[in-house]
């Protein structure tokens, strides 16, 4: 019979203790408690636990400096923090300094039960180095440290803000962060919030029951419910409207949702992932963006490195994407000619990874005899980009068809880049899905 799962209870509270230690033998696990910091660091040097449940108030100390103390000595261990109801700045400092997760007195039983059923999942989930490096392709220092950060932070159930340009690759860095975790079993969910009208927002978030408004034929269960046990993945969170800002706030502190038209509240465990390619403390700044909510997203900070910062990486993901273009359509592989990798090396990539695998599908479709060289990447010549951006006035008829006929060759190149995939193309140009439609339909390519 395999030894139970072991788990340290420190809190200076007799009761407290008591009811975890209860609450926990009934799920069949072996405890340990301890009345205050010096007691709890005596247990950790005597033996191995699995996870450990720690009070942030205690009579020799606090429970920030436990959970450092374990980063340090013990950093297989996870920590949850047990806080005062509506301390939310505490429990934010507890996920900073590296908590798994945190728990609000009075304690809620069931939310104690999900929590020590994930952190014992995580102790038994090994993160795949291997995995990483086959998802997420190069080599170069900054792909190496990101790779680490992912697998300390998957080990988290901290909010996560994914920052990065536009095709830099900021879904598939928190699906990788939600693979390498505890809730690797559960959903993924990710969603585009620039792409939801606002009109339908709240209930595509929360759901709806029947009859709340005209159209809600029946019961719908939102991205929330979906989500659960899993991770809801925000990506494009800059443009939600400032109303469902407030909700969403709600949602993620009280870990509850309710229904347009429901009366009751439901308790959701849905870890947070948000991205988006807009600067969050400029859109804080200038009013777009709730400061607490910001906050409450931005507990930790990942950055996804841009293609410039890592030049070295283009040949070994240019060769994978010529790869997989090859083995989709079943045809020879092409090769790419050394002139045509050293201007790839020297293009300034605004788009990205997602760019060069676009430029990379034309250039396979159009190559002679499986040979892809410069002239086939089709890249603008530095020249001719600076033609462009400075316009000769006596060339210039009409100022409005000039700037339209601007409008209508970048956002051409947007749709191209993306596939025709209208809301990625919005995403790129940095416009709503609204104004998106707009200038499509003025310019005749609706």
């Amino acid at each position: 019979m395999s030894p139970r799962q072991k788990i340290l209870i420190v809190d200076d509270e007799p009761d407290i203790r008591e009811l975890l230690e209860i609450t926990l033998g009934r799920m069949k696990l072996d405890t340990r408690s301890a009345r205050n910091v010096k007691e709890a660091h005596e247990w950790l040097a005597r033996e191995p636990f699995d996870l450990c449940l720690t009070d942030m108030r205690l009579p020799d100390g606090n429970g920030l400096e436990l959970v450092q103390h374990i980063q340090q000595r013990h950093a297989q261990v996870p920590v949850a923090m047990i806080t005062a109801h509506g301390s939310v700045d505490t429990a934010i400092h507890a996920l900073k300094a590296g908590a798994f997760d945190f728990l609000t007195k009075p304690v809620d039983l069931g939310r104690l039960r999900e929590l020590v059923s994930s952190a014992l999942r995580l102790r038994l989930a090994t993160p795949s180095e291997s995995r990483l490096e086959k998802r997420l392709l190069g080599e170069s220092p900054p792909m190496q440290a990101l790779r680490k950060q992912i697998s300390k932070l998957a080990r988290s159930q901290a909010p996560i803000y994914v920052s990065g340009e536009s095709g830099s690759g900021k879904e598939l860095v928190a699906r990788l962060i939600h693979e390498q975790g505890p809730r690797v079993d559960q959903p993924f969910v990710p969603v585009n919030c620039g792409a939801i009208p606002s009109d339908l927002m709240e209930s595509e978030f929360f759901g709806h029951r029947k009859g709340s408004f005209t159209g809600a034929h029946e019961d719908k269960p939102g991205l929330f419910q979906a989500a659960n046990g899993g991770t809801l993945f925000l990506d494009e969170v800059a443009d939600l409207p400032l109303a469902m800002q407030v909700k969403l706030l709600r949602a993620i502190q009280e870990k509850s949702i309710r229904a347009v038209g429901g009366q009751q509240e439901l308790v959701v465990d849905v870890r947070i992932l948000c991205a988006t390619h807009k600067d969050l403390s400029e859109e804080v700044a200038a009013g777009r963006f709730r400061q607490d909510l910001y906050y409450r997203l931005n507990v930790i900070e990942l950055r996804v490195p841009s293609l410039r910062e890592r030049r070295e990486d283009i040949e070994d993901l240019a060769n994978a994407v010529l790869k997989r273009l090859s083995i989709d359509s079943a045809q020879p592989p092409a090769r790419l000619q050394p002139k045509a990798l050293d201007a790839l090396k020297n293009y300034r990539f605004p788009g990205n990874v997602r760019e060069l695998e676009n430029m990379l599908e034309r250039a396979y479709t159009l190559c002679e005899d499986d040979q892809i060289n410069a002239e086939d990447l089709r890249l603008a010549e530095p020249g001719n980009a600076r033609e462009q951006s400075d316009p000769n006035l006596a060339d210039i008829d009409n100022l409005e068809d000039y700037l339209e006929s601007i409008e209508r060759k970048l956002i051409l190149q947007a749709l191209e880049e993306t596939r025709w995939n209208r809301t990625a193309a919005a995403q790129r140009l940095n416009l709503s899905f609204r104004s998106m439609r707009y200038r499509l339909k003025k310019l005749g390519l609706d």
